[in-house]
């Protein structure tokens, strides 16, 4: 299992799969513009909480055997709330 990390930003807000156990899914554009599909497990309300639409996020974990990004570790740099004002 090979670990990366990338940064991006939400493309739109993300979704809850599951409630137990709470599983989020997100798409994330990276900075070349390529798109990911990401699962969100580990502290999944947190990241409910922070991020949002348009929100810069610095994402760490690995690909599923779907080719979906497992976040392990994750960032909000900056929602786009506190953008804003």
């Amino acid at each position: 299992m090979e670990q990366r990390a990338f940064n991006g930003k939400i493309m739109a807000d993300p979704k809850v799969l599951k409630l137990s156990p709470l599983l989020i899914f997100a798409k994330v554009v990276d900075e070349v513009g390529n798109v990911h599909n990401c699962l969100i497990h580990q502290h999944g309300l947190n990241f409910l909480y922070q991020a949002t639409s348009g929100a810069q996020v610095a994402l760490y974990g690995h690909l599923n055997q779907r080719k979906q990004f497992v976040v392990t570790h994750f960032t909000v740099v900056a929602s786009s709330a506190s953008v804003a004002s």
